[in-house]
């Protein structure tokens, strides 16, 4: 019979590539680890592992056990979930990680609602960008992903996640002072093409959509500065460094006098993910539900 807890092992592996880093998100020492999988492989009779030196990759026999595991792992969740609904599932904590604006916008008035509607529930919330919070969900070390649709995201994480969109914002341009386009009314992102950019960090998803918004216009951005906070990168423009654009909601006050309307601007569409199989747990539904009550008002 198949050790469940092994193809989680497995499951680790066939994400972050290597043992090590399968242990340090399973909190296993690499040695724990192999020896999950060589007793995995014995277990189902078959070479799931191919191993050269320190690296490890997945036969075919691995990639197709993997696409059971997902399976496997997805209905344990579930039984989980329908255990807890059973026992009632009033009391417990659930484990959201956002990026800083939305944690602002929808999770801390969300936690103030549950206050009312859910007072059993508590709410631990972690600060981490819309690149690391899935990564974070499909290893277990949360329970709701605050992220962002962007190109990287891939089928397999899409079907192992439930989506509930939240809302999405435009990015406006934020200029510096003095720049020829301070005091328009609107711009289009064209308008932008000469200037010197500053955006965030290469695979933050904020990056994706404004570089395809660009591309969709007819440019590349030429860009100069890179940060993945949005007041550094406001910091930087205020100084005459470049033009950014930043979401609406991560704009501050002190930017407004500079901030322009695009036209055509770049959307980030923000949504809560969710490990399918643990969507109906009476703990994650109602964080869900405050979630979502929060974002339509």
């Amino acid at each position: 019979m198949i050790d469940p807890r092994r193809l989680r092992v497995l499951r680790a592996l066939a994400d972050h590539g290597t043992v090590t880093a399968a242990g340090q998100a399973l909190h296993l020492t690499p040695s724990a680890v192999s020896q999950q999988l060589s007793a995995l492989e014995s277990e189902v009779g078959q070479e799931l592992l191919r191993r050269k030196g320190r690296r490890v990759w997945l036969t075919a026999a691995g990639e197709l056990l993997v696409e059971h595991a997902d399976a496997v792992l997805a209905e344990l969740d579930r039984a989980e979930a329908r255990m807890a609904a059973y026992g009632s599932g009033e009391v417990g904590q659930v484990r959201v990680a956002a990026f800083a604006s939305a944690i602002t916008q929808v999770v801390a008035p969300a936690i103030s609602a549950l206050r009312v509607s859910a007072p059993g529930v508590t709410v631990l919330v972690r600060d981490a960008e819309g690149q690391q919070s899935l990564p974070m969900l499909l290893d277990g070390e949360i329970d709701i992903a605050i992220t962002m649709h962007h190109r990287a995201e891939s089928a397999e994480q899409d079907r192992r996640v439930v989506r509930d969109p939240l809302y999405a914002e435009p990015f406006d341009a934020l200029l510096p002072p003095g720049h020829r386009l301070v005091g328009k009314a609107e711009i289009g992102l064209s308008d932008l093409t000469g200037d010197d950019w500053v955006v965030p960090l290469p695979g933050n998803p904020c990056r994706d959509v404004l570089l395809a918004a660009c591309a969709d216009a007819g440019f590349a951005p030429r860009v100069t500065h890179t940060s993945d906070d949005f007041a550094a990168e406001a910091a930087l423009v205020e100084v005459g460094v470049g033009v950014a654009m930043i979401p609406r909601t991560a704009l501050r006050p002190a930017d407004l006098p500079r901030v322009v309307p695009v036209s055509d601007p770049p959307t980030r569409r923000v949504f809560a993910a969710i490990r399918r199989g643990r969507e109906t747990h009476p703990l994650v539904l109602a964080v869900r539900q405050a979630l979502s009550e929060v974002a339509r008002s």
